[in-house]
């Protein structure tokens, strides 16, 4: 039946659960695909890793709750085992509601939670804590049990044991104290998958601690799929079919074939990490061709690129080296010069500016090609609706859609110390949120998409369709070998550089 593993809180050790059953089911031969609720990216990062599969994100907000039962059904069916990790607390949504909660998308899926609950200092408390989650609705939630965390001695788990027994809630296991669950972090979550060097060697110590301290007898049948999670079954919903087609059918956007493949460059590497798989998936369904490109590696724009996809990520902690990556920023300036289409968003958007300040609030250039420079702030954080305020590349005044900001680095108005090889104009659209107040936000020209916003296109697919017909129907020159450097600004900016209105 697969099943939601939520918490009372951010920190309470649901993603040290899902790994060590994802490590678990991998040691046992089984293979396991994981979920994550919300728009996490890090979280995916490690579990799919671990699973040898794709992460799927689960957003009712972002998505919509058609594509997330289609998308559930679809992959937890290609698999032996599924999972799904909560994000946040039990009923943490959108603002104070439980919109968008780990709550809502148990209830939507029919899937049975398992509370992991951060225990130290607790006795018979637990039970109060424990029936609240459980009986606290709407949406209603199906508690299968409790995993602790944080447990001090076998005396202190008898207690907690006795106290979920009084309300009739099964405890199914504890996480112990191992130096090997311990997972680094920085000031927007986990380490990513990538920076974890010892993750190999961690592996089978998780699997262990599973088998030791789970009740998996218990615990095991939670993972698996539904009967009806089978290619083509019916499903509550719709029949568990590939989501991406039906996507695309549903919001008119089937592609007419074209006659090659468009190469769609995509920024990967330390730098810029933070894309969802379909981003790909769709592309590919779309005519386009997905190239990874390296800013990092000094590596220009791949032959033939005829679009450029700057996604969120740390560019923040590799300034100095973007900065130094004078071939792939000349490359990228080139290419926007001549028209080619251009999408950033967050940490993309970085790249773009005048200046970076890096974790040290060192200084370095960057691609110049819009007139801001980008330093460490207040976090700006929660899920954003958008009202299109103008025709772009892609979007359309009037259109709203969902996204989600997540960023510490602000930015300030900049002048560059020449013209940058393209007009882009402010206020690409109005984002409001909760507990945020209306404003203008992002940068727009006839090629450009630049925002700090993170989207994921399953909850608009327009975008990626008109990103693939404007790299389509564009006829550019190609960079023949020959990059041009960037316009750089002072490594130090000051003052006397002027600031834009």
């Amino acid at each position: 039946m697969a099943c939601l593993i939520a918490a009372p809180s951010s920190g309470s050790g649901k993603t040290l659960l899902s790994l060590m059953l994802t490590a678990l089911a991998c040691r046992r031969g089984q293979s396991l695909q994981p979920f994550k609720v919300g728009p996490d990216y890090l979280d995916p990062q490690l579990l799919g890793r671990v699973a040898g599969r794709p992460c799927r994100n689960l957003d009712t907000l972002l998505c919509g709750p058609a594509w997330v039962r289609r998308s559930f059904a679809w992959h937890a069916g290609r698999a032996d085992l599924a999972l799904v990790e909560g994000v946040m607390g039990l009923f943490d949504g959108r603002g104070a509601s439980s919109e968008g909660s780990s709550a809502e998308v148990a209830a939507l899926l029919d899937l049975p939670v398992v509370l992991v609950v951060e225990a130290s200092r607790q006795a018979g408390s637990l039970a109060a804590l424990v029936r609240g989650f459980r009986d606290h609705g709407p949406p209603p939630v199906r508690l299968a049990g409790v995993v602790l965390n944080k447990v001090g001695s076998d005396r202190h788990r008898a207690l907690l044991a006795e106290a979920l027994a009084a309300i009739a809630v099964p405890l199914l296991g504890v996480l112990p104290p191992a130096e090997v669950l311990d997972l680094p972090s920085r000031h927007l979550g986990l380490l990513s998958a990538a920076e974890l060097d010892d993750l190999p060697h961690r592996l089978p110590h998780w699997a262990a601690l599973a088998e030791a301290h789970l009740d998996l007898e218990r615990l095991w049948p939670l993972l698996e799929p539904v009967p009806s999670l089978v290619p083509g079954g019916p499903w509550p919903g719709g029949a568990a079919d590939d989501p991406v087609p039906w996507l695309l059918q549903q919001a008119g956007a089937l592609p007419s074939p074209l006659p090659e493949p468009v190469p769609v460059a995509i920024a990967s590497d330390r730098a810029f990490q933070f894309c969802y798989p379909e981003v790909s998936e769709l592309l590919c369904a779309l005519g386009a061709q997905p190239r990874p490109w390296s800013p990092l590696a000094d590596e220009p724009l791949p032959a033939g690129t005829r679009a450029v996809l700057l996604p969120g990520g740390y560019p923040e902690l590799a300034a100095a080296e973007l900065a130094a990556a004078s071939r792939a920023i000349g490359s990228l300036r080139q290419a926007v010069a001549q028209g080619i289409p251009l999408l950033a968003e967050c940490g993309g958007l970085l790249l773009l500016g005048q200046a970076l300040a890096d974790a040290d609030g060192r200084w370095h250039p960057m691609a110049g090609l819009l007139p801001f420079r980008a330093a460490r702030g207040s976090l700006s954080l929660g899920y954003r609706q958008t009202l299109s305020r103008v025709d772009g590349l892609l979007t359309r005044a009037g259109e709203r859609r969902w996204g989600h900001e997540f960023h510490r680095w602000q930015l300030e108005p900049w002048a560059p110390p020449e013209p940058p090889p393209v007009a882009a104009s402010p206020g690409l659209w109005q984002l409001e949120g909760w507990g945020c107040s209306p404003r203008e936000e992002g940068w727009t020209a006839p090629n450009v998409h630049a925002s700090w916003l993170h989207l994921h296109w399953a909850g608009c697919p327009e975008i990626p369709r008109r990103l693939v017909a404007a790299a389509a129907t564009g006829d550019w020159p190609q960079p023949a070998g020959a990059f041009c450097s960037p316009a750089s600004p002072a490594s130090h900016p000051s003052a006397s550089a002027g600031v834009c209105a």
